[in-house]
C-alpha cells in the first residue's frame, strides 16, 4: 500500500497574510557566500519539509559519512498557497503564520542552509478557494500572480518556486474549471521574471497535464519534475531529460527502509538524476536516510543535531 499524496497538517484559523504589497524589485541579501560543499558524486536529494511542524534547519543536520557532503541539496519549504480575494476576483499569494514566520526569519532559517550549498525553495499549493494555476482568466491575471511569485523569491532571497496543484478545488467562489492557457502563461511569466531561479513541478493536478498552448511548451522550462505519490515509482509525464527528473518518491519514516533504498538502487540503475523525500521531521531520521544514501552515494548518513 503507498501513500497517495502527502498528507496535510493544517493550522486552522490562521489570521491572513497575503502578500499582494510585495515591493516591486525588493531583494534581500544572502549573507555570507556558500561555501562550497564537499564533492558529492550522485542524484540531487530534495526534502520537503512541513513548516507548520518542522524546523527547516534539520534538512542541513544530514552529511554523507564518507566525505561530508550534503545529504540533501534541495530544501523545499511547504507551503504557501494560492488563495482567492473575493473583492477583486483574483489570486493572491497567501503565507501562513508558520511559513511567514520562516520567511521572516530567513538570516536564521534559510540563510544557514544556503550557505552550506543548499538550495532553497518555496512551495505553492491551492487552499480550496477556486484559485488554482490552471484557470487564470486571462494572460494578465498569469503574469500578474507569476510576479507574486517572482518578487517574493527576490524578497526573501529564495532559490526558487516549486508548483503543487492540489486542492485548489476550481469551481470554489464562482472560479472558472482549468483551462489549457493559464499554466503556460504563469510558468512563462516566471520563467522570464526569474531566468536563473528554480522552478519544479510536483507532478499532480490539473496544471500538470496542460505544459503547452498555442505552440508553446513549456516543460524545458522546468529544472525538475518529480513524482508525487510516496513510496511508488512513477516517471514524471514531461519531456525532460533523466536528470531533472525524480520517478522515485519516499515519505521519510513513512516509507520502509527496504522500499527507500529499492527505489534509490532503481534511481541510479536507470539514469534518474533526482530522489524525492518528503516530510522530514526534527528526530534522528539517519537510519532511514542512510537507507537511501548507501545506494544513491554508497555511504551512510550522519545526523548531527
Amino acid at each position: 500500500m503507498f501513500t497517495p499524496v502527502r498528507s496535510r497538517i493544517r493550522t486552522a484559523a490562521l489570521a491572513l497574510s497575503a502578500i499582494t504589497a510585495l515591493a516591486l524589485g525588493a531583494t534581500a541579501t544572502t549573507g555570507a557566500a556558500a561555501a562550497p560543499a564537499p564533492a558529492k558524486q550522485g542524484p540531487t536529494s530534495v526534502a520537503y519539509v512541513e513548516v507548520n511542524n518542522n524546523s527547516m534547519l534539520n534538512v542541513g543536520k544530514y552529511t554523507l559519512a564518507n566525505g561530508g557532503g550534503n545529504v540533501f541539496d534541495i530544501a523545499v519549504i511547504f507551503a504557501a498557497n494560492i488563495n482567492y480575494n473575493t473583492g477583486t476576483k483574483a489570486a493572491t499569494l497567501y503565507f501562513n503564520e508558520n511559513v511567514q514566520r520562516v520567511l521572516d526569519n530567513a538570516a536564521t532559517q534559510i540563510r544557514p542552509l544556503q550557505q552550506k550549498g543548499i538550495k532553497v525553495v518555496l512551495s505553492v499549493l491551492g487552499n480550496h478557494q477556486g484559485a488554482g494555476f490552471a484557470n487564470f482568466p486571462s494572460q494578465q491575471a498569469a503574469s500578474t500572480f507569476a510576479k507574486q511569485l517572482s518578487n517574493t523569491v527576490a524578497k526573501y532571497g529564495l532559490d526558487g518556486i516549486d508548483f503543487d496543484d492540489e486542492y485548489a478545488d476550481y469551481g470554489n467562489n464562482g472560479t472558472s474549471q482549468p483551462n489549457a492557457s493559464s499554466f503556460v502563461y504563469l510558468v512563462s511569466a516566471l520563467r522570464a521574471n526569474m531566468p536563473d531561479k528554480i522552478i519544479s513541478l510536483y507532478n499532480i493536478g490539473p496544471a500538470a497535464s496542460r505544459l503547452s498552448y498555442g505552440g508553446v511548451d513549456v516543460s524545458s522550462k522546468f529544472d525538475y519534475a518529480w513524482n508525487p505519490y510516496y513510496g511508488t515509482w512513477q516517471v514524471p509525464g514531461i519531456a525532460l531529460p533523466k536528470s531533472k527528473l525524480s520517478p522515485a518518491a519516499v515519505e521519510i519514516s513513512g516509507t520502509s527502509q527496504s522500499r527507500a533504498a529499492d527505489l534509490a538502487r532503481r534511481t541510479v540503475g536507470e539514469g534518474y538524476g533526482v530522489y524525492l523525500t518528503y516530510n522530514l521531521d526534527g528526530a534522528d531520521r539517519s537510519a532511514d536516510v542512510s537507507a537511501f544514501t548507501r545506494e544513491l552515494y554508497g555511504s551512510d548518513a550522519h545526523y548531527t543535531p
